[in-house]
């Protein structure tokens, strides 16, 4: 049972990537799923969530409006496209799985999580 965490690497600012958290040993669907990014020195902090089949999401005010969370069911998949990124974006992400199947109102909160991903290195720089 693991969730891999993909799609990170180096883009200039202003450039998009798309992140990938795929599932193995068990199904996506009846879990809200939600990315976080940790920064050199800094705390874990939630980006996004998104609940399980109803597709409610939350996002972070930095990155609302320049991030989309979004899911496929089908592919056990849940996908960041990231846009307009800056310098302050550079950190890793991580994605992680909530049995709870709607976002709840403190997503930010690391301890309902039960499975994580191992992190992508996201690292924006000209």
């Amino acid at each position: 049972v693991q969730l891999q965490a993909s799609g990170g690497g180096l883009v200039q600012p202003g450039g998009s990537l798309r992140l990938s958290c795929t599932a193995s040993g068990f199904t996506l669907d009846t879990y809200a799923i939600a990315w976080f990014r940790q920064a050199p020195g800094k705390e874990r902090e939630g980006v996004s969530c998104i609940s399980d089949e109803e597709g409610i999401t939350y996002y972070e005010d930095s990155v609302y409006g320049r991030f989309t969370i979004s899911r496929d069911n089908a592919k056990n998949t849940v996908y960041l496209r990231m846009n307009s990124l800056k310098p302050e974006d550079t950190a890793v992400y991580y994605c992680a799985a909530d049995p709870n199947p709607l976002c709840r109102g403190t997503y930010y909160n690391t301890l309902p999580y039960k499975y994580w991903g191992q992190g992508t290195l996201v690292t924006v720089s000209s």
